[in-house]
Order: structure tokens, then C-alpha cells, then sequence
């Protein structure tokens, strides 16, 4: 089935409209919809038009750089989220030291959001947005939006062969353009399926890197040798998400690749980035075997 060219409208309207709620105030869920809607307008692009145009060029670099900034913003939201709901024996005043910090840091953060979103430069992005859609030209391989996910999903498998902290995050990034290009497939059982097996592993790669990065946060606010059972928590948690995330990055290769199922004891290299400094030395981690 082709893409309906009304897809890629609502597409490009969507960035537009996130572009002027985020504007006026970056609520975390405006933010997360920003950072989404422009993660699938560029999974678009780029597949689109592997050589934009200079119109393309700029309007890509400028959401990119939006994208990121709404990233950073949205992490600061899912860490205080996380470390609030938390219930552990901490010092006192430790935790609110660390929730004070978080919150003084997306305070900068949304600074810089905003700044990127000023009246002049949002309006030369919107007109931008309009132009590169009247130009862009969908490829043959849009006539089979299901059947290039596919094909780019077996890429990202072959690319990473085994399973590391490095692949994980290859399977998160890259995972999610496949599972935008995949949506445009419409609503057959075949591509539901496959979108379904996407957005699960994601999910669970999603949890992983909260969870890591609320560590390393953690870690680098703290900056104290002394015990902390809330850094003791966080880092079994995050032990724990990377084994789920390893899990289900095996279970999705095995459905959307089933002709390359996946070895049940794959071997998993475990990097200091996998989990937080001090959880590795404290464990003496170097690789580990997964069923």
C-alpha cells in the first residue's frame, strides 16, 4: 500500500502545531509530542530525500536542534518523575537536594528550548516547514512503506549482530524511524503487527535509559564515597531494565526476522555505560551471558 499523501501532510501539520504549543509554555507533555512529531518528520525526510535540498538542509538542522533541546527537557521530566515516586531510606535532605537540582537543571533547560523558539525564528521555521513540503517527492520505495521498515529494520539487525549497551541504544534510536516509516503502512494486520513488536521494544529500551540516566544523575549530583541506598536502588533497577531491555530486543529480532531467529545464549557485553560507575566497580562486571 503507498503512502497516502495526506500522511505526510498531517505529518508536517502536526510539527507545526506542536511548534506553536511548545512555544508558549513547554509543559512535559507538549514537549514529548514536539520531540515525537519531529522524530517522525525526519524519519521521513531522511528516507525521502537522502540528498535535500538547501531548504531541506536548514529546516532539518533546526529541528534536529529542537529535537534535542525538547530531549534534554523531556529527560529532566521523566528523572523527576521517576526519583519523586521513589520510596527508599535516604540522608536527610539527600533526596530533596537531588530533586532540587533536577528541577534547577530543566529550568535551564526549558530556557533553552524557548530561546530556540522565538517569534522571528519560529515563524521563519514554519515557513520552511511549508516549502519543503510542496517540494518533497516520495521515492518508489514509499510505495511499500511496510516492505522498507522491513528492510531497514533487517539492516539495524545486521549492523548489530550481538547485544551491547551500544546496540541498545542503536535499537532505540534506529528502532523508532523504522517503527515511523512502518506507521505510514496503514491499518492491515500485517502492519499493526509489525508496529506493535516496535513500539514494545521501544518502550522497554525507553525504561532502560530513563532509569540509566536518572542513575548517572544521580551519581554526578551526589559526588559523595559514602553509601546511599538510593543509589544502591537505582542502579539494581537499572540492572534489571537492561536485562528486560536485552530480552526484548531478542524477542522482536525473532519476530520481525524470523528467518535469522536469534541464538537464545547470545552473548551480551556489558560496558561502564550500562550501568552506572559505581555498580560496575561494585560488582566487577565485564560481560555476561544471556538466555
Amino acid at each position: 500500500m503507498a503512502v497516502d499523501r495526506k500522511e505526510i501532510h498531517n505529518l508536517f501539520s502536526r510539527v507545526d502545531r506542536q511548534l506553536a504549543k511548545a512555544a508558549i509554555k513547554a509543559r512535559p507533555q507538549d514537549v514529548h509530542r514536539l520531540r515525537t512529531s519531529i522524530r517522525r518528520l525526519e524519519a521521513v525526510l531522511e528516507e525521502a530525500a537522502p540528498e535535500p535540498s538547501r531548504t531541506q538542509r536548514k529546516l532539518r538542522k533546526h529541528l534536529s536542534r529542537l529535537r534535542r533541546r525538547a530531549g534534554r527537557l523531556r529527560d529532566m521530566d521523566v528523572q523527576i518523575a521517576a526519583l519523586r515516586g521513589l520510596k527508599v531510606s535516604e540522608q536527610p535532605g539527600r533526596k530533596s537536594q537531588i530533586l532540587t537540582s533536577l528541577s534547577d537543571q530543566r529550568t535551564r533547560y526549558e530556557r533553552k528550548l524557548l530561546k530556540t523558539m522565538d517569534a522571528v525564528t519560529l515563524k521563519d521555521l514554519r515557513k520552511r516547514l511549508r516549502r519543503v513540503e510542496r517540494e518533497l517527492q516520495l521515492p518508489e520505495s514509499f510505495a511499500d512503506p511496510l516492505a522498507l521498515a522491513s528492510s531497514n529494520f533487517a539492516g539495524l539487525a545486521q549492523k548489530n549482530p550481538t547485544i551491547s549497551e551500544a546496540s541498545l541504544h542503536q535499537f532505540r534510536i534506529q528502532g523508532k524511524r523504522v517503527r515511523y516509516i512502518a506507521e505510514l503502512a496503514g491499518e492491515s494486520e500485517e502492519a499493526q503487527s509489525f508496529v506493535g513488536h516496535l513500539k514494545h521494544m521501544q518502550d522497554v529500551l525507553g525504561e532502560w535509559h530513563d532509569w540509566l540516566s536518572l542513575s548517572l544523575s544521580v551519581e554526578r549530583i551526589a559526588d559523595s564515597d559514602r553509601p546511599s541506598s538510593l543509589l544502591s536502588a537505582l542502579n539494581n533497577i537499572t540492572r534489571a531494565k537492561f536485562r528486560e531491555a536485552i530480552q526484548a530486543v531478542n524477542t522482536t529480532k525473532r519476530a520481525l526476522l524470523p528467518q535469522n531467529a536469534v541464538d537464545a545464549k547470545q552473548r551480551v557485553t556489558v560496558t561502564s555505560a550500562a550501568f552506572p560507575r559505581k555498580a560496575v566497580s561494585s560488582h566487577g562486571l565485564a560481560t555476561a551471558a544471556v538466555a
